[in-house]
């Protein structure tokens, strides 16, 4: 039941909300869905397909309230003043036969149910964080726990943000419909964000024993795809493929035999996916027309540099930082300052980096943010500042929940903790 419900929920609450036309009727429907399914399924066994199974079930309960709401609009008009019960315009309110057969109806914008729920999401009503953070929750079926941590936020905080954006959405009767292909566009920049979240939280998920979450990024990567395909001349869009595929051409070599997470510098080259490199690198060379870079498009840009290069050691440093400086201009952000801080000390040398980090503290957006003493404990060590870097170390083991990582920080501890102060 839990991978059902880690793979299915997003296809089986966007075929749903089709049929509800109301994202808080669909999300109850799926969840009474889930429910029938752990005792059908406990007494007959796990069907042949589980997905099917759940969309069928959910859909007929989705039909199921609107023919219930239309019996009540029928039968009690008179013990209400006019107009009390008016609901949404249209057929589907009316007669769930139409809803159904609109719902299985082709549509030739957007013609997947998750990216179709993705934009209706992303409605401009809502405030952009609300947009992102609903949509991880429903579509992608993110924990609220996941999407705060994405957020560098308490968990309450995110929960709280949720609620609301559902409740606007409700309050507001926001449409559950394809938007135009006028409309794409100002919905576009938070359905990437949208993206490029789910695919980070399962390139390195934040808590459980496996350091990647596959489902998640086999989605992400997805919906960027079809992105590609409805918007093929948005250099955004193809910058966010061009950034995932070239990301994750590294999967493979991320950890070893035994699980032992495994540095960029530690990795086998030889073991990373040619074939996605090439794709995402000729993304890149594709890019359509002139004009400034935006951030999917820098970020692609950094990880063709470290695709390409044939060896750590090798890696263009220079270059890459050129790089993070136009992506910082572009996207301020306090995790771009920390990455190009990183880099920079590949440039300027460890003190130079630590002194860019410790402005990044200083800032405090960081707070929480576990790769933040991660980076300053590595630079730490490289300085021979043991006691220093063990601190730091220790600090990010106290921010980390994902078995590969805890880890990898255990270990590092152990190695700073066993020489003289000073040593290297």
């Amino acid at each position: 039941m839990a991978d059902a419900h880690r793979r299915e929920w997003a296809f089986v609450l966007a075929a749903t909300a089709r049929v509800a036309r109301d994202i808080d009727v669909a999300e109850e429907c799926v969840q009474d869905a889930y429910v029938a399914a752990l005792d059908a399924w406990t007494r007959q066994g796990i069907p042949r397909n589980p997905g099917a199974w759940l969309t069928t079930t959910a859909r007929r309960r989705a039909l199921d309230a609107l023919r219930r709401d239309r019996t009540l609009r029928a039968k009690l008009p008179l013990l209400i003043e006019p107009g009390a019960l008016a609901g949404p315009a249209g057929p589907d309110a009316a007669d769930p036969a139409a809803a159904g057969a609109a719902a299985d109806a082709p549509d030739d914008l957007i013609a997947d149910d998750r990216l179709r729920l993705v934009f209706t999401c992303c409605h401009p009503a809502l405030a952009r964080e609300a947009q992102v953070a609903l949509t991880l929750r429903l579509v992608c079926g993110l924990s609220t726990a996941e999407i705060a941590q994405a957020f560098l936020v308490p968990e309450p905080t995110m929960a709280a943000r949720v609620t609301r954006a559902k409740k606007k959405i409700s309050a507001a009767r926001i449409p559950y419909r394809v938007p135009g292909a006028a409309e794409l566009p100002d919905r576009l920049d938070a359905v990437l964000t949208v993206v490029h979240l789910l695919y980070t939280t399962g390139h390195t998920a934040p808590a459980g024993p496996d350091l990647v979450r596959a489902d998640l990024v086999d989605r992400a990567t997805g919906l960027a795809r079809m992105l590609a395909e409805l918007m093929p001349d948005e250099r955004e869009v193809r910058g966010l493929l061009a950034l995932l595929l070239l990301t994750d051409a590294r999967r493979a070599a991320r950890a070893a035999a035994d699980g032992r997470l495994l540095l960029l510098e530690e990795q086998d080259r030889s073991r990373w996916d040619r074939a996605a490199i090439r794709e995402g690198t000729g993304l890149i060379a594709r890019m359509p027309g002139p004009g400034r870079a935006g951030r999917f498009a820098l970020q692609a840009a950094i990880a063709a540099v470290h695709a390409e290069a044939p060896s750590y050691t090798d890696t263009d440093w220079p270059r890459l930082l050129r790089l993070y400086d136009e992506l910082l201009r572009a996207w301020p952000t306090p995790v771009v300052a920390l990455n190009r801080a990183v880099v920079h000390a590949m440039v300027a040398g460890p003190g130079a980096g630590l002194a860019d980090i410790e402005g990044v503290e200083r800032d405090g957006r960081l707070a929480g943010y576990r790769y933040l003493p991660a980076a300053k404990a590595d630079l730490l060590r490289r300085l021979g500042r043991r006691e220093d870097a063990a601190r730091a170390y220790r600090a990010a083991l106290d921010l980390t929940a994902g078995d590969a990582e805890r880890a990898f920080l255990a270990r590092r501890i152990a190695e700073v903790s066993a020489g003289p102060p000073g040593a290297v």
